[in-house]
C-alpha cells in the first residue's frame, strides 16, 4: 500500500475491498476453538462470507482444497486438531490458497511451543495476535499470561516487524490501536470499542474475518489484513454507543457489521495511518 493515498482515496479502497470480499462470498475453513465457532460463525455471515467449521483430521486436509482459505487457532488444542490442522494447511499450501495463524497463548506449555512452531514451518500467510503472543513468537520476553496480553500494542511494534521478516507473513497485532506489517510497509488502526476484550471470541471472529479478506484479495495479504481491521474497528465503533454492556455489545457488533458500509469505512479509514 502506497504510504502517499489520499484520504478519499484510501476511503474508496476499503469499501471496494468490502465489496470485493461480500462478491465474492468465500468459504473460509475456520479451525478455531470451541469458545468461539458459533460466534466466529455468526461474524462471518454477517461480513458476508461463508464459514466452514471443518476441523477432524479425518477430511481437514480434503476440505482445505475446496476451501477459498483457511485459519487454524489454537486455542482449545488437541493432539487430533493439531493433526488436523497441519493436514490442512499442507493442503491450503498446496492448493495455492492463503492461510491465518492465531496463535493462542502459544507460549503457556510445551505442547503449545511445539504445535505452533509445527504450524509457522507451513508458512502461513497472516499471523494475528495480542502483543505478549506476537513478541513471544519472535523470541521476545513478554509479559503474557494464559490468553492475556500483558503488553502493549507499541511495544510488539519491533517484534512483529522482525517476525514478519523473518516468515514472510503479515503481522497483525491487535489492541486498542491495531498494528500491521508485511516486514516494510506498515499501518495502524484506530477505533473499535473498549467493549471488544470483555467478549469472548471476538479476537478469534477476526482472525476468521481475516480469512475471508485473504480470500477475497490473495495477491496483497497485506491490504486484505488492514481492510479486515478497518471493518471490525468500524462496526464495533458503531455497536458501542446503544450497547449497555458487552452482552448486548455482541450482537449488535454482529448487526453492525452486516449493515457496514463504505460510508462508515470511510470514517474508519480516518482513524488508519499507513
Amino acid at each position: 500500500m502506497a504510504t502517499d493515498t489520499s484520504a478519499t482515496t484510501t476511503a474508496t479502497l476499503y469499501g471496494d475491498m468490502l465489496e470485493r470480499m461480500r462478491h465474492a462470498s468465500p468459504l473460509v475453513q475456520c479451525i478455531t476453538n470451541f469458545v468461539a465457532m458459533n460466534y466466529a460463525a455468526n461474524v462471518l455471515l454477517a461480513a458476508g462470507a461463508s464459514p466452514a467449521m471443518v476441523h477432524a483430521p479425518e477430511e481437514a486436509g480434503e476440505f482445505a482444497r475446496l476451501a477459498d482459505a483457511l485459519t487454524v487457532n489454537i486455542g482449545t488444542l488437541s493432539t487430533d486438531w493439531l493433526e488436523g490442522m497441519l493436514a490442512a494447511a499442507r493442503a491450503a499450501n498446496e492448493a495455492g490458497k492463503p492461510w491465518v495463524l492465531d496463535p493462542v497463548a502459544h507460549f503457556a506449555t510445551g505442547f503449545r511451543r511445539r504445535a505452533v512452531q509445527q504450524l509457522l514451518a507451513l508458512q502461513p500467510g497472516i499471523i494475528r495476535g495480542n502483543a505478549s503472543e506476537i513478541m513471544a513468537l519472535a523470541g521476545v520476553a513478554s509479559a503474557g499470561r494464559g490468553v492475556d496480553a500483558g503488553d502493549s500494542v507499541q511495544q510488539a511494534e519491533a517484534a512483529a516487524t522482525r517476525l514478519a521478516q523473518s516468515t514472510g507473513a503479515v503481522v497483525a497485532v491487535t489492541g486498542a490501536v491495531d498494528f500491521v506489517t508485511d516486514g516494510s510497509n506498515a499501518a495502524r488502526i484506530h477505533g473499535g470499542s473498549a467493549l471488544m476484550p470483555r467478549v469472548t471470541a471476538m479476537g478469534c471472529a477476526l482472525t476468521c474475518l481475516m480469512g475471508a479478506f485473504a480470500a477475497a484479495i490473495p495477491e496483497n495479504l497485506f491490504l486484505a489484513t488492514v481492510s479486515a481491521l478497518a471493518c471490525f474497528g468500524a462496526a464495533g465503533a458503531q455497536a458501542e454507543p446503544a450497547a449497555d454492556g458487552p452482552g448486548s455489545f455482541a450482537w449488535r457488533f454482529v448487526d453492525a457489521l452486516a449493515a457496514l458500509d463504505a460510508a462508515a469505512l470511510a470514517a474508519q479509514v480516518e482513524q488508519i495511518s499507513v
